[in-house]
């Protein structure tokens, strides 16, 4: 049974993934001590429900009390067999099923490069996984060389595609972190399509840069004990909150940086704002300026002024059609990239389609921890979602991110405590399920050997049902914990009470 259902949990990494006949056989080997967890008290039932049907049947039962031996000395062996099963369960969930979790996640983050080539040269594109919005299209994959040819690579949201890059070749590097792998694409004579912009553009090397999230899934449900008890204490340990927190956190200094920027310029047209780099300053003003993605956006009479901060160089004056200012790198101490369209030089009068200027920095005021004092990101963004720090008050994109964070808060809390109950409800309700295959084999003697086994496994599939209905309602915000909490335990409430009836039942007899 364990081999079986090992073999289909490794049907999915297959289909989906494209891993190769090597990663499949150590795979096998991550899956099978899983799949013990779910199989091991299925195993014990039929063995108790078997062995004891057989006992009875064969009238070894009735001979032994007849000596003198009582029925509780005679099920003492079954009620070890519980018990050691009971433990056994209990720490493969708690701590062996998230152990090996994370050694099947590792396998597959370290085949990630052989995972995205093979589904290129399998199905022509690739969606990068979890939450990463890229899909990569090529009409050829090398994966000798790590090169793509003809690459199309499309930024997707909600609402549909974003960005287009198009290049005449890409290479794909890997550099592996903690929790995740981050892909950069180095392109080749590269073009960007944006929607809104219309035109194409050409781009520098090394454009784009993402995450390639895990395969199987950051999920609570895989985590073993103690990193449940540390992520209920810091929920930044916590991938996906940590994600949305730092997602959060740069809307909010795209947002205070727009207001900055206009508390700067005013209403004079002669004021201007002041970012600096390393070795360049940059002055701009422009008439409307709006914050968006994770950006700011300058529109209407703009003008930028480009200089170089040990004065060696006279300054560069710009008049873009459109500009932005992108949050960069570290969303929790980003840099600013600003992103000149259509542009006019105004001393050499030469107009160019696209000018960037990277590594500038950001003003402190716009560091949302800095300014409610806290190094805890999660309260300095609840902070300011109370606070009138914005004063214009949250954007509609903002807002959505605050939510959405709420939420991931609030459904991993639930989710740890509905988790923690559901694997003591399933590892003690090992106990009860055992001692009924016993019984029910005794008092089914008559029949066939499997029949007995065939009824217990009805209050077992009850248990189960009640395990996964409460963890349903537990998890759900819109109703109480304790009465999902209620509904596990009843589960296991409900085999206590029917192995008490089946052993009165026969100690009566």
């Amino acid at each position: 049974m364990t081999l079986i259902l090992s073999l289909g949990s490794i049907l999915r990494p297959v289909q989906e993934y494209g891993v190769g006949p090597e990663q499949v056989l150590s795979l096998m080997g991550y899956f099978l001590p899983i799949t013990l967890t779910f199989v091991l008290p299925m195993a014990a039932l039929f063995a108790s429900a078997l062995v004891y049907g057989r006992f009875a049947s064969d009238n070894e039962l009735d001979a032994c009390r007849a000596s003198g031996i009582s029925l509780p000395t005679l099920v003492y062996p079954g009620v070890a067999l519980a018990i050691v099963v009971s433990i056994a369960n209990l720490i493969l969930s708690f701590h062996m099923l998230p152990y090996f979790v994370h050694l099947a996640e590792k396998s597959l983050k370290a085949d990630a490069k052989q995972i995205l080539f093979r589904n290129i040269q399998r199905r022509g594109y690739y969606k990068l996984p979890t939450d990463s919005p890229w899909l990569i299209y090529a009409d050829e994959a090398r994966p000798e060389s790590d090169t793509l040819v003809g690459v199309v690579v499309a930024y997707v949201k909600s609402n549909g595609i974003d960005e287009i890059y198009t290049a005449e070749r890409a290479r794909v590097t890997f550099n592996p972190h903690d929790k995740f792998n981050e892909v950069q694409i180095y392109t080749e004579n590269a073009l960007q399509i944006g929607s809104e912009d219309g035109g194409a553009f050409s781009v520098e090397k090394g454009a784009i840069s993402t995450e390639f999230g895990p395969l199987l899934g950051d999920d609570i449900k895989f985590k073993n004990i103690n990193e449940m008890k540390r992520i209920r204490a810091d929920l930044m340990l916590f991938h996906p909150i940590e994600k949305l927190a730092r997602d959060t956190n740069a809307q909010f200094t795209a947002e205070l940086l727009a207001q900055e920027i206009e508390t700067a310029i005013g209403a004079e047209p002669n004021n201007y704002c002041k970012l600096h780099s390393a070795d360049k300053v940059v002055e701009f003003t422009a008439r409307k300026i709006t914050a968006g993605d994770e950006r700011v956006k300058l529109d209407e009479d703009i003008v930028v002024v480009e200089s170089d901060s040990s004065g060696g160089q006279p300054p560069t004056r710009f008049r873009p059609a459109k500009a932005a200012l992108h949050i960069e790198g570290d969303k929790l101490a980003p840099t600013l990239t600003m992103d000149l369209n259509n542009v006019l030089e105004e001393e050499s009068g030469d107009s160019k389609m696209r000018y960037i200027i990277r590594g500038l920095i950001r003003p402190s005021n716009t560091d949302v921890r800095e300014r409610f004092g806290t190094e805890n990101l999660l309260d300095a963004i609840r902070q300011a979602s109370e606070s009138p720090v914005l004063r214009k008050g949250p954007s509609g994109e903002l807002m959505k991110r605050e939510y959405l964070l709420d939420n991931e808060i609030q459904f991993t809390l639930l989710q740890i405590r509905a988790e923690i109950h559901s694997r003591l409800v399933f590892g003690v309700g090992c106990v009860p399920m055992i001692l009924i295959g016993i019984g029910l084999g005794i008092v089914k003697r008559g029949g066939h050997l499997l029949t007995a086994f065939g009824a217990s496994c009805i209050p077992a599939a009850v248990l189960i049902v009640c395990i996964i209905g409460g963890k349903q309602v537990a998890e759900n915000a819109k109703s109480t914990v304790v009465s999902g909490m209620a509904l596990m335990w009843g589960g296991l409430g409900f085999l206590l009470l029917l192995a008490a009836v089946i052993y009165h039942r026969l100690l009566k007899n």
